[in-house]
């Protein structure tokens, strides 16, 4: 089921289930997916939800901790909600193997030989990893085989 469908269902659902909470996590991904949808007059596909969907929960985790070092637990409470609807339509992490496999294929695919060839391996990889791996970690072991 492609992730707008998916979404869709999961907002009907909250809504007769009455669960107030989580309907408002649903219906911030929709309106922002919308947003973008109508700022760039495309529709969004799945990749591309993805990395809006990684985004938000990024930011709720940030200030769920921006919260917590400011003595306000019950905002934070509200921020790690929000972030753990949010990564249900999250793709499956890589573990570390799965990546460090991707990053040996991408080398050989784009015949990397060396650190001025390391933007085309992350080009490569970009679209097969987001929202399943950090992209900070990825470069790091891009670095370190290159």
């Amino acid at each position: 089921m492609a992730l707008r469908e998916d979404l869709n269902s999961k907002i009907k659902e909250a809504m007769l289930s009455k669960d107030k909470p989580r309907l408002a996590a649903l219906r911030l991904l929709l309106s922002e997916v919308k947003k973008v949808e109508v700022d760039q007059r495309i529709t969004l596909d799945d990749g591309q939800i993805i990395s809006i969907v990684t985004k938000m929960v990024k930011q709720r985790e940030d200030s769920a901790n921006q919260y917590i070092e400011a003595g306000r637990p019950e905002l934070a409470e509200e921020e790690k909600f929000e972030a753990s609807v949010l990564q249900e339509f999250m793709p499956a992490p890589l573990s570390d193997s799965e990546v460090a496999e991707l990053v040996k294929k991408a080398i050989a695919e784009t015949g990397a030989a060396s650190m001025q060839d390391m933007s085309k391996v992350m080009a490569f990889l970009k679209p097969l990893v987001t929202g399943r791996t950090d992209m900070g970690k990825l470069s790091k072991l891009v670095r370190e085989a290159l």
